[in-house]
């Protein structure tokens, strides 16, 4: 007789329950008292809503039948409603500060003193929770991501816990419908998890490479009785990767990344008796470092990745395949800036397809920016004759890929590194990413280089809009600045990298830029506002190489100011947009637009 252990009894009659079950050892998930096994994907989309029809379809085609996501915002209604359309579940996130600057996010929360921002995080979650239970689309919450890796100190810890706890044994009170996960990287949360947050239902750990396969006898290690989800998964990263002789970590070929979707799927993760699935990471349109690594799609073509998914869930193999890069070599020295070198190059692809082959190279020394950026490389000659590159002005190592694309729409990538001297370059004071001009602060919400983090005096009264759309000088959206009372003064500053006060490299390098200009007006003719850009001083590790501004008298109709900056040094401005005001005895706001370096 087999036994039957129920984690959760919940009324049939729920559209969209979801059940967690143990059956003789095994941990199995039911949605609608159906057999769901997840296999799933972390979802980048969120913003591009016109097109949510196209990715549903494409997942559904990959064999997806749930997407993760970290937090809510302003889209996810469309989102859920999508996803129910295609008949996709959604792992929602709710997102949790971190405690220190860490892999993905380069915040700064107290978990020991911030009442206050805890409160706020809180709220976030039940408020969630209560608009979104009843949709069908959802799969389960998904609360926090990876906060136990970016946090210093068990005291930090332990607090953190509380409060997590706190955060799930609420959600659990307002739904009954959908078990509770929480997401960390590896196995960080397991020993605060079994000891201080018995409100999560699922364990949710990140692993990547041979890893995921290593995550049942973690549990069986601790005595853990509970299901996880292997909640980020995909080939190797680079914080676990060699490196070769010039320093710089060795990216896996991509036949390396295909198979570690495939044969790990296969290996690694649904023969676990504790494991409910997985979401591979990432089905997004990737454009820097990271994208090349893990991403299903980069610079709007499919990667390796993108097939995998589709062959792991459903077992078909590509319809066009990525072309294959056998052989990609460059001399085994060092050379000047601006040397041409030849390039040793090999690809092979089925469908003898015309590829279109460019070079490019970054920087893995820096701020994150720049250790992200992907910049083109001059290169000629051709397949047949060979091609040579030429080294960029840059100093010490650098990582060269070389992309060959198909007529398909598939992009195959393969990469080096090299080292290059270069005077002028070893000689930067802080290395920031280099921008082309014009260079825009702010030109409607997309893709803004800076956050609005940085609130001063009475900051309790402010509030910040990226996403105005009734007072817009040009475009669809522009910022606006509420200033909810009429006394003492305040600012604003839109900041790289976000929450930073001068502690963390950041910003970006806009030398070249004769003028840095504006359009701004208010709700009243009586604002006085000093408006520019830089603000951290040179008494922090990291100061904006250059400050400047001008007072202005705001007035009810757009004006555009401008500033000159030809002879100021902008190698590193990291407090692109700084706003200063006051009250004139009744609340007011400003609205800006277009703001832009040139």
């Amino acid at each position: 007789m087999r036994l039957l252990f129920l984690v959760y009894i919940f009324s049939l009659c729920v559209h969209g329950q979801t059940v967690v079950k143990k059956v003789d050892s095994v941990w199995t998930l039911e949605v609608d008292g159906k057999p769901f096994e997840i296999k799933g994907a972390t979802f980048g989309y969120d913003n591009d809503v016109e097109n949510y029809d196209t990715y549903f379809k494409d997942l559904k085609f990959l064999g997806v039948n749930t997407i993760r996501t970290w937090a809510t915002g302003k889209n996810t209604p469309q989102l859920l409603d999508a996803a129910e359309k295609y008949d996709i579940k959604v792992m929602v996130g709710i997102w949790m500060r971190h405690g220190r600057p860490g892999m993905e996010d380069d915040d700064r929360f107290d978990y020991l003193s911030d009442t206050e921002g805890m409160e706020a995080m809180y709220k976030n979650a039940i408020k969630t929770v209560e608009t979104y239970k009843n949709h069908p689309a959802v799969l389960t919450w998904g609360v926090a991501n990876e906060v136990y890796l970016n946090m210093a100190t068990d005291e930090e810890k332990l607090e953190y816990s509380k409060f997590l706890e706190r955060v799930c044994s609420s959600i659990k009170k307002i739904d009954t419908n959908h078990p509770i996960t929480s997401v960390e990287a590896w196995t960080f949360g397991l020993d605060w998890w079994e000891n201080y947050v018995p409100s999560i239902d699922i364990y949710g750990l990140n692993s990547y490479g041979p890893g995921a396969g290593l995550l049942q006898q973690e549990l069986n290690k601790r005595n853990i009785d509970k299901p996880y989800i292997v909640t980020e998964f995909g080939v190797t990263g680079e914080w676990d990767a060699q490196t070769d002789k010039n320093g710089v970590k060795i990216e896996p070929s991509d036949t390396e990344k295909y198979n570690a979707i495939t044969e790990g799927y296969k290996n690694w993760i649904v023969n676990k008796p504790s494991c409910l699935g997985v979401y591979v990471f990432h089905y997004s349109n990737g454009k820097d470092f990271g994208g090349v690594w893990l991403m299903t799609h980069f610079n709007n073509s499919l990667r390796p990745q993108y097939w995998a998914i589709r062959e792991a869930f459903t077992g078909n193999k590509p319809n066009n395949y990525v072309p294959r890069i056998a052989e990609f070599k460059l001399p085994d020295a060092e050379y000047n800036s601006e040397t041409w070198i030849p390039v040793d190059l090999q690809i092979e692809d089925i469908e003898n397809e015309v590829l279109d082959i460019s070079f490019h190279y970054n920087q893995r020394e820096g701020s994150r920016r720049r250790r992200n950026q992907i910049l083109p490389l001059k290169f000629r000659g051709n397949l047949e004759q060979g091609f040579e590159i030429q080294l960029p002005n840059e100093d010490g190592a650098i990582k060269v890929y070389v992309y060959a694309k198909d007529a398909f729409g598939n992009i195959g990538i393969a990469s080096t590194s090299i080292k290059v001297k270069d005077k002028i370059a070893a000689e930067r004071k802080f290395k920031v990413p280099k921008v082309e001009l014009p260079f825009y602060v702010y030109k409607d919400n997309s893709d803004v280089p800076y956050f609005p983090s940085g609130y001063m005096g009475n900051y309790r009264a402010i509030a910040v809009d990226l996403n105005h759309t009734e007072n817009v000088h040009s475009g669809k959206t522009a910022i606006e600045i509420s200033y909810n009372v009429g006394y003492d003064w305040y600012g604003v500053a839109m900041v790289d990298p976000a929450n930073d006060w001068g502690e963390i490299l950041g910003g970006y390098d806009i030398s070249g830029a004769k003028t840095f200009s504006f359009w701004a007006k208010a709700t009243s003719t009586n604002v006085m506002a000093t408006i520019g850009f830089g603000l951290i001083d040179d008494d922090k590790p990291y100061y904006d190489t250059a400050k400047k501004s001008v007072e202005i008298r705001l007035t009810n109709q757009w004006k555009k100011y401008t500033i000159k900056t030809k002879r100021l040094d902008l190698s590193c401005i990291r407090s692109g947009l700084v706003v200063f005001s006051g009250g004139v005895g009744l609340p007011h706001k400003i609205y800006i637009d277009d703001v832009v370096f040139e």
